[in-house]
């Protein structure tokens, strides 16, 4: 059997955070807010009436296409960087209290008449530990 690589537990984890994510973290943070949705909502309310402005369709409707367009891109990858750190956070803790309940499965099974039952769910939980690296290759 291969050797049993171990899993990285919460507190493994550093709590250094690079300057990109905490700068999406933040951008996150400010557009979750109800008054950026109020700002959005404001955008169009000043965009809607400046047709008189332009007095071409086509340019009036570029302008706000071309600035919707760069902040739904920027801000989707900069949520996408702070739900991916947030997934990993999450399967981090998983792991642990999988590998804590292995643990305490593998105590509990030295005493216990089902040893075999046991092993058997041991195995099936070790295997679930690593699951989300089997599922992603």
């Amino acid at each position: 059997m291969a050797a049993e690589r171990r899993q990285l537990m919460p507190s493994d984890v550093t709590a250094e955070v690079g300057w990109f994510d905490r700068f999406a973290r933040a951008a996150s943070t400010f557009a979750s807010r109800p008054w950026f949705f109020a700002m959005c909502v404001l955008l169009i309310l000043v965009w809607a009436p400046s047709f008189f402005l332009f007095k071409d369709v086509d340019t009036w409707q570029l302008i706000i296409n071309t600035a919707t367009t760069i902040v739904t891109f920027l801000l989707v990858a900069l949520l996408q960087n702070t739900q991916e750190r947030s997934d990993k956070a999450v399967q981090h803790k998983l792991n642990a209290i999988a590998d804590g309940l292995a643990d305490l499965m593998r105590s509990v099974s030295h005493d216990h008449p089902k040893s075999k039952e046991l092993q058997k769910d041991l195995e099936e939980l070790r295997q679930a530990v690593g699951l989300e690296e089997r599922e992603s290759a």
